[in-house]
């Protein structure tokens, strides 16, 4: 059964150095201890994800059904899709990248190799439908001093590269090392999720030149959320948002601050 929380607003110390607006508060949980990487659900389940494992529960009672097999290493985001749960996939923090997008078959639940990317531009960490549910969207991330270097590249249905985009200076510095964990549309704009600050940047990508390769992306506004970072999720059920709390290891629930 989901539990009901307060709202969350703003970051803790420590956290995003962006002057946040309102944005998502939480509105309830869900206990997982595989809720470390990325959360998704749908009007009757709910997928928590850790490094190696897709979990899935019954909405309604919060009751585990099964857990994924399949090897898989790390684990990102999850995005569902067509009733299947898609998540990046990696050899993060080994050298040289290898990235994958992983597929989670609930009538099965096997876990398997979706598409593998030859030579990535680094280490995967979300992938998503594009607008109109063309083609795809995939962020490779890079850390520390090579954090300039993550860019969010677009994909046609085959995964041939259109076009590729470097984030913003501020939001950059922003990351404390690391980088964007996960990301929905929003409209016409992406929600680009923390790797553990409670912060989720609104992006706008150029209305002009999509097939031009090395434009930046654009920030619009930083809004507080309740998700200490990792990938989140549309809630198809409430119209809000689905993500994670790593240290609780709990899935959390949000909608829009009113």
């Amino acid at each position: 059964m989901l539990a009901l929380l307060l709202p969350l607003v703003v970051a803790g110390p420590g956290g995003s150095q962006l002057s946040l607006r309102p944005g998502w508060v939480a509105t309830g949980n869900l206990q997982s201890k595989y809720a470390t990487q990325a959360a998704a659900a749908d009007d009757t389940r709910v997928y928590a994800v850790s490094n190696t494992t897709v979990a899935e529960y019954d909405r309604a009672t919060g009751k585990l059904l099964g857990t994924s097999t399949g090897k898989a290493e790390h684990l990102n985001s999850a995005y569902l899709w067509n009733g299947k749960v898609y998540c990046a996939h990696s050899n993060y923090p080994k050298k040289p990248d290898e990235s994958d997008i992983r597929v989670y078959d609930p009538a099965t639940r096997q876990l398997t190799v979706f598409h593998k990317f030859d030579r990535p531009p680094g280490s995967l960490t979300w992938c998503i439908r594009g607008p109109g549910d063309k083609g795809w969207w995939c962020c490779f991330a890079h850390y520390k001093d090579e954090n300039a270097q993550t860019i969010v590249v677009k994909m046609d249905d085959g995964f041939k590269e259109l076009a590729r985009w470097t984030f913003p200076t501020t939001v950059v510095d922003d990351w404390d090392g690391m980088s964007a964990s996960g990301a929905i549309w929003d409209g016409d704009t992406l929600l680009v999720s923390h790797h553990h600050f409670k912060v989720l940047y609104r992006l706008r990508v150029a209305d002009k030149g999509l097939e031009v390769k090395g434009m930046d992306l654009q920030l619009v506004e930083a809004l507080a959320c309740p998700f200490p970072g990792q990938g989140i999720a549309r809630d198809p059920k409430t119209g809000g948002l689905v993500g994670i709390d790593r240290e609780k290891r709990e899935v959390v629930f949000a909608e829009r601050q009113k």
